[in-house]
């Protein structure tokens, strides 16, 4: 008598439920800091008002001004950025490095005087936006993050499979049976949110996995190009765009992260020079003619001026837009103002503009409050999703006991069960390893039960 199949509803439904345990505690986070961190324009003044709204004035201060403001009182600190003001009620913002701490630095743009500092790393948005991309914890939260990005789309996959009607009413399936009680709403109300939630939860996960180490270092390498006579008449480093990024702080748009940064071209001319007398030559660009030059090129306000931190480096300026069609990235060389690199939305793949879009739509940034409201409401049934998944686990779970569902054997359909699975597993291979890694728990664990049971 041969072995009877194993049904593929039966599959989906014991993968949802693994997917769900691992993924809910990771959704519930990465809700929480990404509405935190979606509100951000309108946190950041109402939270830290005196130190970034300030009274508009009729002439603004250079930008070397307020450099040597910020000199004199962070005499042993180094500046890295500057930000200027987003608009006449802004105030300027310098990033300083000092004693092994970065600085949020904010100065009166008109009459310089010094408004005060925060922990760059320690403040409510940082925090939200480190927790959100690593869980604080450097290169291995970067992996658990986007091996739970990965394994909700397994999630999502799975959990449209289960929910599909197979001719039930529309009551559970398109609204929730709101007369039902215990487990049987909280069913309700898993099934439908997950249900209207699906497509736009499935671009904040493929979106969110393009920033990711492993798996968003890959997409990058593969498919955001560009054409290699950009680069030809620019003396480069072996450094690149993405070293500007951080866990806490976005410099550059990810067009650009995989671009390589140029080299100071005086710098280069006159290196037998610098290694003769040892003393690399001083910046002959001002901060304000950098910021001329931003001016001149009609960048977007928002931008940030990175400034070098060796006799090699360059200016960077960049603007990581809320619409992306008007990022720019712009290296300008220390000595002679020279703009080694321009590189705007025009010069991005269709693959990068398309990427672009999606990351800009993730953070509520595209379309303005509307966009931040649809996201806001995305977030929000993740909540409800992970928490009535969770309930409804426990409510069934037998006491002492995982609550794993048992394997059924009937309708022998598990072939277009693993055929999925190969492929989600192939396209996100943490997600893959972890698959194997769970197979043979889970048979090893219903082995053990079935020679208990013999």
């Amino acid at each position: 008598m041969s072995k009877p199949k194993v049904s593929f509803y039966n599959l989906a439904w014991r993968w949802h439920f693994y997917a769900g345990l691992f993924v809910a505690p990771f959704m519930i986070l990465l809700a929480i800091t990404g509405i935190i961190y979606l509100f951000k324009p309108q946190l950041d003044p109402l939270l830290y008002r005196d130190l970034m709204v300030v009274e508009a004035g009729e002439h603004r201060q250079s930008a070397d001004s307020l450099l040597a403001t910020v000199q004199q009182v962070y005499p042993k600190g180094h500046i890295g950025q500057y930000l200027p003001p987003l608009n006449a009620e802004r105030s300027a913002q310098f990033v300083v490095h000092e004693g092994g701490r970065e600085l949020n630095v904010f100065i009166d743009p008109y009459s310089g005087r010094w408004l005060g500092q925060q922990d760059g790393k320690q403040n409510l948005q940082a925090i939200a936006r480190a927790l959100h991309g690593e869980l604080m914890v450097g290169t291995v939260g970067d992996r658990l993050v986007e091996l739970a990005a990965g394994w909700g789309i397994v999630l999502v996959v799975s959990g449209l499979y289960l929910w599909w009607p197979r001719g039930r009413s529309s009551a559970g399936v398109l609204w929730p049976r709101f007369s039902a009680r215990g487990r049987l709403l909280w069913r309700d109300l898993h099934a439908v949110t997950g249900f209207w939630g699906s497509a736009l939860l499935l671009l904040m996960l493929i979106s969110g996995m393009t920033w990711t180490g492993m798996w968003g270092k890959q997409y990058a390498d593969l498919w955001n190009r560009f054409p290699a006579a950009m680069w030809n008449d620019v003396p480069k480093s072996d450094k690149e765009a993405r070293e500007l990024n951080s866990a806490h702080r976005q410099t550059v748009p990810w067009a650009v992260e995989n671009t390589p940064m140029p080299v100071s071209g005086a710098h280069a001319e006159h290196a037998g020079h610098h290694m003769m007398d040892q003393t690399p030559a001083a910046p002959q660009v001002t901060l304000q003619q950098v910021e001329d030059v931003a001016t001149l090129r009609k960048v977007e306000p928002g931008y940030s001026i990175t400034i070098p931190t060796s006799a090699e480096g360059v200016f960077t300026i960049a603007v990581f837009a809320d619409d992306p069609r008007n990022d720019a990235t712009l290296h300008v060389d220390q000595y002679t103002g020279k703009v080694l690199a321009d590189v705007r939305w025009q010069d991005y793949s269709p693959v990068a503009r398309a990427t672009e879009l999606g990351v800009m739509l993730h953070e509520g940034k595209m379309f303005g409050p509307v966009n931040q409201i649809i996201i806001l409401l995305v977030c929000l049934m993740i909540l409800l999703g992970s928490a009535s998944g969770l309930v409804m686990w426990w409510k069934r779970r037998p006491e002492g006991r995982l609550g794993v569902p048992p394997l059924r054997h009937d309708l022998p359909r598990w072939k277009t069960a693993v055929g999925v699975m190969l492929v989600l597993g192939v396209a996100f291979p943490l997600v893959g390893v972890s698959m194997v890694v769970m197979w043979v728990v889970d048979s090893l664990v219903v082995r053990r039960r079935v020679m208990a049971s013999a």
